[in-house]
């Protein structure tokens, strides 16, 4: 109950931020908020189907993050440019439905949206023993000179991964080296079938 209620609490955040992107552009720009609710749309697909389940496969949730990249990209045009480094031998394993969109959503709204030069955002994932490495990395403006801090988004997945793996996983963010900001995720590697079943 208490994993489903942190989920409730990002959902809305996620939902709102979205619709004012859309918001911005469409009275400018029609035809991409068009584009945009279209993405919204799968989005929102997404999300139900995942709603009775705390673990999803990673090619579910990478699925997901290419949705809400596509509708960011309406929103950097030619600004953004996203890369994907996931291992081939992690794509079923087991993770929390939307981990990775309010980091990615962090690195976009903080670090790359403000930056007047293109800016690029990279998503790996690797195994690692019995561990299941996720980064989310950009170049853009950097952490704050006080450090960061966290928001919803950042404070509600560092809960969720408490409160779905104990003291197996973590969440570290710190500065990239070349500029820019790198979050990386660390939680049991299980596949997802082993997961449901559990």
């Amino acid at each position: 109950a208490q994993l489903a209620a942190l989920r409730m609490q990002l959902q809305p955040h996620f939902l709102f931020n979205t619709l004012n992107a859309i918001s911005a552009l469409a009275l400018a720009e029609p035809i991409r908020a068009r584009r945009m609710i279209a993405r919204l749309s799968d989005l929102l697909r997404l999300t139900l189907e995942e709603r009775h389940t705390s673990l999803v496969p990673l090619s579910h949730e990478l699925e997901f993050v290419r949705c809400y990249l596509e509708i960011q990209q309406e929103r950097f045009c030619d600004r953004l440019e996203t890369r994907f480094d996931v291992a081939d031998n992690t794509l079923q394993a087991a993770v929390p439905g939307m981990i990775l969109q309010p980091l990615v959503e962090n690195a976009l709204r903080h670090g790359l949206l403000d930056k007047t030069t293109p800016g690029n955002l990279l998503i790996r994932v690797h195994r690692e023993g019995g561990n299941l490495h996720l980064s989310v990395e950009d170049d853009g403006l950097g952490l704050p000179e006080g450090g960061a801090v966290d928001g919803v988004g950042l404070g509600t997945t560092r809960e969720r991964l408490r409160m779905q793996f104990d003291d197996r996983a973590s969440l570290d963010m710190r500065a990239r080296e070349g500029g820019g900001t790198r979050v990386d995720l660390r939680m049991p590697f299980r596949m997802a079938a082993m997961a449901r079943a559990a």
